[in-house]
This record gives structure tokens, sequence and C-alpha cells, in this order.
């Protein structure tokens, strides 16, 4: 690609040259003179103009030529003659323009166009292009709700006793005057709540973690969120053997309708748990459920079209009866539990914590080891004021 002289620059050329017609002289040829005389102003613009020697021996080669073959007669038709500037200018203005355009500057010709693609093709440039690096996307996450509605206790040893109180022998009674009065007694006994370890781990370069503190703050959270989830399934579902905990879901007393209603859906059976719950003189708090369950008594409608729990377009805010509904994925689908949760106690030894160290060779590997860790100990201590039930086939 030819780099072209600005107008101004040509047009000072043109007119330099031009400028070179009206040349008279008084001995010998005139076409000579003019020619010589032509020649030589050629050879000052070219000068100006920052033109080379070869450049300007070139140029002389072809006025000569020029000379030769120009006509020494006017045209026919009495047109007028072009003069010898404008018949070089006419000629060879794309080589002018060359000559002054290259005076301090440098030619590039590009024989593929340039573009962002990123094959191999010519002309592809797109890997000098560095794209701009958002902020990490992780994978969604549940809302972790269990563990709010316990009565949360920090402890400082790895197990725990309190004595419950097993039975009640309770003879109060009149007694008239000078009788003697009834002996009542109650029973104990002493329960222990073994504390539990939740922990998992990930591998890292200490490169990676220096060099992108973002991952590791993603890493933290990861670690944090998996013992959270495991620790809500266990609060629900552990079902006491080996190293896991004793769950609500195991503890809990069946469901077992106490009154009769006739064809009774999903909202009824719930109403009829908060009834059990309640006959237990503890008083219920809440209701768990799976969220597909709630969704489906949600969409319940009555024999007119209208949906039970709320017009479509009003926020409802899930609650059956004056309790709170919880609706989460860590329940069971089809499956309900309903009672009082603050009765229950979860011992925090240590709180959900992330630690980096060495292990094994790590160290000479430029590895650590990040570990996520938490201690936990959970005692139903009022399971019949917990009512754990089925909804079977119903609506």
């Amino acid at each position: 690609m030819n780099m072209r002289l600005p107008y101004h620059v040509t047009a000072a050329a043109a007119h330099l040259l031009a400028s070179a017609t009206p040349i008279h002289t008084k001995d010998g040829d005139p076409l000579d003179v003019l020619a010589k005389k032509f020649g030589d102003h050629v050879s000052e613009v070219l000068t100006k103009l920052g033109a080379t020697n070869d450049q300007l021996r070139g140029v002389q080669e072809q006025l000569s030529e020029l000379e030769q073959k120009a006509d020494r007669v006017g045209g026919s038709g009495g047109e007028r003659r072009e003069s010898w500037g404008q018949t070089f200018i006419k000629a060879r203005g794309d080589d002018l323009q060359r000559i002054a355009s290259e005076r301090g500057r440098s030619s590039l010709e590009m024989k593929a166009t340039l573009t962002s693609a990123t094959t191999d093709s010519a002309g592809s440039v797109g890997s000098l292009v560095v794209p701009q690096r958002d902020t990490m996307v992780g994978l969604p996450r549940r809302r972790v709700t269990i563990r709010d509605l316990l009565n949360v206790v920090q402890i400082t040893s790895g197990s725990v006793e309190y004595p419950r109180q097993s039975a009640l022998n309770n003879n109060a009674n009149v007694v008239a005057e000078g009788a003697a009065k009834p002996e009542s007694d109650m029973k104990f006994e002493l329960k222990n709540v073994p504390v539990r370890t939740i922990a998992h781990w990930m591998k890292a370069s200490r490169q990676i973690l220096d060099d992108a503190p973002q991952l590791r703050d993603m890493i933290d959270q990861e670690l944090r969120y998996g013992l959270a989830l495991r620790e809500e399934d266990e609060l629900l579902n552990g079902d006491g053997t080996g190293q896991h905990l004793t769950g609500m879901a195991t503890a809990a007393t069946a469901y077992s309708a106490p009154i009769t209603i006739s064809s009774p859906n999903s909202i009824d059976m719930i109403g009829l748990a908060i009834l059990q719950a309640s006959l237990t003189n503890t008083p219920p708090d809440g209701i768990v459920i799976h969220t597909s369950d709630w969704w489906r008594m949600r969409l319940i409608k009555d024999t007119q079209g209208k949906y039970i729990l709320g017009d479509p377009m009003t926020v409802v805010q899930p609650s059956l009866f004056g309790l709170p509904v919880v609706a989460t994925e860590a329940a069971t689908v089809d499956k309900f539990l309903v009672g009082s949760f603050s009765s229950q106690t979860l011992y925090d030894r240590w709180s959900a914590r992330v630690e980096v160290g060495f292990v094994n060779d790590d160290f000479t590997k430029n590895l650590v080891t990040v570990l996520g860790e938490e201690r936990i100990g959970f005692a139903v201590k009022r399971p019949e004021a917990l009512i754990y039930g089925d909804f079977g086939n119903i609506a």
C-alpha cells in the first residue's frame, strides 16, 4: 500500500513545473534550450522534494525520452499544444507523489486484511486480543434454613450430658385438716450427646492461591457451603448410626390423626399434625416440607376455581394455620415434619471453619490442603413434640 502525497504538495510541484513553459532564448534552438532549462527546473523541484541521485537520473532519462517524442508542431484544428511541464506532470505525476511521500517515511505493503479471527488464516491476529475477565460464577446454592429453627448452644467439650425427666408420679390431691398428705415423685435419665465432625478438603497450588485471591475466596465459600448442606441433612435425616447424628425425622413421633375428618387433603393433614403436636403440651412452632409439596398445596383450588391459599397476583408468605412453613429441598418429597423445633438443641463445638496446611509432600510440591471442618452435637430433647408423616397419594 503506497502512501499518497498530500494534494497541496502535488499542486505546488505542478505549479513549479508548469512555470517552466514561458522560457525564451536568443541563441541556439529554442526547443533545445527549453529542454535544458526544463530539465534543470525539474531537477531543482525533485531535489526540494527529497529525491535521491538514482531517482534524479531516472527522471533525466524519462525527460530525454519525452524530448524525442514531443510534437514540435501545434495540434491540428488549432488546438493549443501542452507545455513540457504539463506533459511531464500528466505522464509522471504518480512518480512525483511517490518520491515526495518517501521523504522521511517508510511504505508498508499489506497483502492481507488484519482481522480478529482466531484461526490460522492469513491476516488473523485474534490471538493478540485479550478478553476482559469478569468475576467467577459458581453453581447455584440452596438456601440453608434448618439451623435457624433450633436452639443453638456453644460448648467447650467433646460431648454433652443432660438430665431428661422420664416420668412424673403426680399424686397431688385435696387433703383434710390433720390428714396425711400424698407423696409424688419423678424420675430422670442421663442423656449423652456425642459431638460429631463434619469435614472435607480440597488441594490447590500455593501459586494459584497467591495469584488468584478470588479463587481462594471461592474455595473458602464452597467448603463452608458443603458443610452447611451436610449439617442440614444430618439434622433432618441422620439415622444415629456410626458417626451420624440422630436427626429429627428419625427421633420424631409418627403421625397419627387425633381426630377423623372426611377426605383430608395435604393441607388437612398438616392441620391434624399440628393438633397432634399440640396435645403433647409443647406448642408447635414450625412446619418443614419439600418445596414441591408446598407448591402442590399452593395450587389447590376450590370448586369455583379460586386458589385456596391466595390469589396468584398476591405475595403469599409460606404459612399454614398460623405456623411458618419452611419449604426446602433438604426435606423428603411427600413427607412432612411438624412440631416444636425450638425445643431441640444444636451444640456447636467448632463453628464452620476453613484452615490451610501441608499434608505429606505438599510442601515440596508447592501444594496446600484447604480443609473445611465443623464439630456439632444434636439433641432431640422433645421427640414427642415432633410429628413426622407421609402425605401418600392425596392432593
